[in-house]
């Protein structure tokens, strides 16, 4: 109640910052960085937005798109604003395993260093659709394909670290709808290939992945002494195309009376601006932020085993698919 209340009222946490908080605002001390950072799904929504304040804030972005026309507009918008800024485009498909390891090729081919991976891009789809590699599309999309993009980037991310002393960072989004997920519902093969298939679980159980993947890999790097951090992110509500992707009278009616709780884009992007570029997020790993604030998440997200299982189960089955193709 007292978090609710809390975010209604935009009252600052600890950090200073709160629900009301703009990417801009939480960036403002940042200014100048030499930095380089990957985004996904920058070419709309929370995405675009990060990825503009970042650019503003000196930061080279580089871009995977599936649609290379929306990333060509991302990038005529962004640099319109800063002119200066450097800003990469590579044809990516996150849910194709293909796709995403000739990304990491590309990228790796042009030599620059590599200091934030924002693993942001999402879908939500209501009806059961699934990928070239076969897995359930969400999954694919929201999970999957960021697991492989972080474990293909993770050795450029701890030299790059090492080689200039900069801390790198993961920053993996997610959802406080992570918390609906049930225990005997969160199946690894169930997700792959569902049997009863539901839009809005399937996202929920996605995004819990995220939030265990950040959790597994933090204890990985930690173990390593690695000079890279994972965290995970909640943006909070905001009318983002996943939202309208469900337009209708209903959603439109309800939002309209729920204008108040949403956020804006700005605000949304705020917790993954703070979590990339802020002195006052150095260190800090394997934790979940809400509102530019460390956030408690739920008690299966904070599950060590249930982490590590889910890694062995993705490491594997990538393995399998993109080194031992099936017929």
């Amino acid at each position: 109640m007292k978090e609710t209340l809390r975010y209604l009222a935009g009252i600052a946490g600890p950090s200073g910052y709160g629900s009301n908080s703009t990417a801009e605002q939480v960036t403002q001390d940042s200014a100048s960085l030499h930095l380089t950072a990957i985004i996904t799904g920058a070419t709309s929504g929370i995405g675009v937005e990060t990825a503009r304040v970042l650019a503003k804030r000196g930061v080279r972005v580089v871009i995977p798109a599936r649609d290379l026309k929306k990333a060509a507009e991302a990038k005529e918008t962004i640099q319109k604003e800063s002119p200066k800024a450097e800003i990469l485009i590579f044809e990516t498909d996150l849910s194709s395993f293909a796709s995403v390891k000739k990304f990491y090729s590309d990228f790796l081919a042009l030599g620059l260093p590599l200091n934030i991976l924002i693993n942001n891009a999402g879908i939500f789809s209501q009806n059961l659709e699934f990928s070239e590699d076969k897995i359930e599309m969400t999954f694919a999309t929201n999970y999957l394909g960021h697991f492989l993009l972080t474990e293909l980037l993770l050795e450029k991310m701890i030299e790059t670290a090492a080689g200039t002393g900069i801390q790198g960072r993961i920053i993996n989004l997610s959802s406080v709808i992570h918390s609906w997920v049930k225990r005997d519902s969160f199946s690894f093969n169930q997700m792959i290939r569902p049997k009863n298939y539901n839009g809005t679980r399937a996202y929920a159980q996605s995004k819990l992945a995220t939030i265990l993947h950040a959790k597994e890999m933090a204890r990985q790097l930690k173990a390593r002494n690695a000079r890279v951090t994972i965290n995970a992110v909640h943006p909070g509500i905001v009318k983002t195309g996943i939202i309208r992707a469900h337009k209708g009278y209903i959603t439109d009616s309800l939002y309209f009376i729920a204008s108040k709780l949403l956020k804006s884009t700005s605000q949304g992007a705020s917790t993954t601006c703070y979590v990339a570029l802020s002195p006052q997020a150095e260190g800090a790993t394997g934790k979940y932020f809400a509102d530019c604030n460390e956030s408690n998440c739920s008690a299966l997200a904070n599950d060590e085993s249930e982490a590590h299982k889910l890694w062995k189960l993705s490491r594997a089955l990538i393995h399998r698919r993109l080194y031992q193709p099936q017929a």
